[in-house]
């Protein structure tokens, strides 16, 4: 006898072999006691989950000659012919092969013999969703009303895509994505019984490579047997189908969210050189960054992860760095780097833009973080500001009167300064006038032409940047309060030389010219009227 993988060797037999679906087999043995058996079932889900398994199992059951409450035998004739797959009663058909109205017409008019052995003559149709909308019309009469010795047992993988009316006639059973511990155990049981060593690591590798598909991590289990042998550990698992270590995703993560480039580039070059595939990395990254949200908000929620306990508690400290709108701006440049590389001819190339972008988004505050920030100045006490803002070295017997003097000769040069980081600030600073200075607030006039301008000014990225330029000038910290002047404002006091005057020195020499620019680090470029 020829060597038989170890995906049909492992095929479960009875309800109580199948992995994780528990919600399927239980309702299934209580309809088989009871005798509550509908004549038409659905199972969808993803691939490798045990959709097709689970209806041949319910197929010997039902026809079971020897059954013992509600599992088959699998000993009697009956189960034995279905999982020779030779039984007469039970006919599997592939619908991606047979999904004409010929076929369809052809199996309506053999529902009319009764079964030869069992029961029951059963029709499993695999990939439903493949048959013709003629052939779905073609059967659904027969599905309606089918002959009392007739069951049919659908199974897909796109339920959206089988006609309403068909979904309708048939008890639907959504066959769940296997588990990472329940694919592990399996896959450790099976290893036991293989006399194969398998790491811990590789294990949990595999299953979270198989995506949910206990069919997959048994093929991949069968390849690495072929290429380590008896042995096998992480490094295998991540060699063959081209996954990153749990390591190298976690210290990639760690890079993106400190806004660290040259370590998020550096890992690139370590992907791309040992040949991984740079989609599923940015798939696994997306993961990451998907828990990463999920246990900011819920903490060490087991019903929320499939992870082990020591993976949660470095998404834990990983979240710590972030917020939860970061994180939200990473998984959206995440999702349209996968949809992009998928049509990249350097897909090394759009991952390192991906992650940089991702990197910066990171470290980037959000509207809400500034928001927050520009609240906290506004209800900042008086107090506070007077012990932990004020630096050492500022003179408490200042009259704020001074203060407002140098703020109105130095207005124009802090104009410019705010116009760096917000260019369209300066349009709206052009006719203000500072009005009055306290230890704590700055008042400023707005020219009545222009009071429709107060409302971009109070804008908290524009007002946060306006307070934290005016705060480094006073050295202490202030907030901005914005009023309405009652006619055009006065001229501000300048000391700005006459046209064409080219002595610079005189500037330097100018204590509120020379604190602006030991202020901002600045020079002198041009003196102009």
């Amino acid at each position: 006898m020829g060597y038989e993988v170890l995906a049909r060797k492992w095929r479960p037999q009875v309800f109580a072999d199948v992995v994780g679906q528990n919600h399927v087999t239980q309702t299934l043995h209580n309809a088989i006691q009871s005798s509550r058996l509908a004549h038409a079932y659905l199972f969808v889900g993803p691939r490798g989950t045990g959709k097709t398994t689970t209806a041949r199992i319910l197929a010997k059951a039902l026809n079971c000659q020897n059954r013992q409450g509600s599992e088959p035998c699998n000993s009697c004739d009956s189960c034995k012919e279905i999982m020779k797959g030779s039984s007469l009663d039970v006919i599997e058909i592939d619908g991606a092969s047979n999904r004409g109205i010929g076929d369809v017409q052809e199996l309506r008019d053999n529902v009319r013999y009764a079964p030869v052995r069992g029961p029951f003559k059963i029709y499993i149709i695999d990939e439903v969703h493949m048959l013709t909308r003629e052939a779905f019309n073609a059967i659904l009469k027969t599905l309606e009303e089918p002959p009392p010795h007739v069951k049919f047992f659908f199974a897909t993988t796109e339920p959206q895509k089988v006609l309403t009316t068909i979904l309708s006639r048939c008890q639907r059973f959504d066959l769940r994505r296997i588990s990472v511990a329940d694919i592990t155990a399996q896959l450790q049981k099976i290893g036991k019984a293989e006399g194969i060593k398998i790491s811990a690591d590789a294990l949990l590798a595999i299953a979270r490579g198989a995506e949910g598909g206990l069919r997959d991590a048994e093929s991949a289990l069968d390849q690495l047997i072929s290429f380590r042998g008896k042995t096998i550990e992480e490094a295998d698992v991540l060699s063959v189908f081209g996954l990153i270590s749990r390591a190298q995703l976690e210290g990639l993560a760690d890079a993106i969210l400190d806004g660290n480039i040259p370590a998020i580039i550096e890992a690139v070059a370590a992907i791309d050189q040992s040949g991984k595939d740079m989609q599923r990395v940015v798939l696994e990254l997306l993961d990451q960054f998907r828990n990463l949200l999920i246990v900011m908000h819920t903490g060490k929620n087991p019903a929320a992860f499939d992870l082990p306990e020591t993976q949660i508690d470095t998404l834990k400290k990983q979240a710590a760095k972030s917020s939860d709108g970061r994180l939200l701006r990473i998984v959206d440049l995440l999702i349209d780097a996968d949809s992009r590389m998928r049509y990249a001819l350097s897909k090394r190339t759009m991952l390192e833009t991906a992650l940089i972008r991702a990197s910066r988004a990171a470290t980037v505050a959000t509207i809400d973080e500034l928001m927050k920030q520009v609240a906290a100045l506004k209800t900042m006490p008086a107090t506070a500001h007077a012990v932990q803002e004020t630096p050492a070295d500022y003179d408490v017997k200042k009259k704020p009167t001074d203060d407002l003097e140098r703020l109105k000769t130095a207005w124009i040069s802090l104009i410019d300064h705010i116009s760096k980081g917000a260019p369209q600030a300066k349009h709206y600073l052009t006719d203000t006038v500072p009005l009055g200075v306290s230890e704590t607030h700055v008042t400023i006039g707005i020219d009545p032409e222009f009071a429709g301008e107060r409302a971009n000014l109070e804008n908290p990225r524009t007002l946060l940047l306006i307070q934290k330029t005016l705060s480094s000038f006073l050295k202490r910290t202030v907030s901005a309060d914005f009023s309405v002047l009652a006619g055009k404002p006065k001229p501000l006091p300048t000391d700005a030389p006459a046209q064409g005057s080219p002595d610079k020195q005189k500037y330097y020499s100018n204590p509120s010219v020379r604190s602006v620019l030991e202020t901002f680090s600045g020079e002198i470029i041009d003196i102009r009227e």
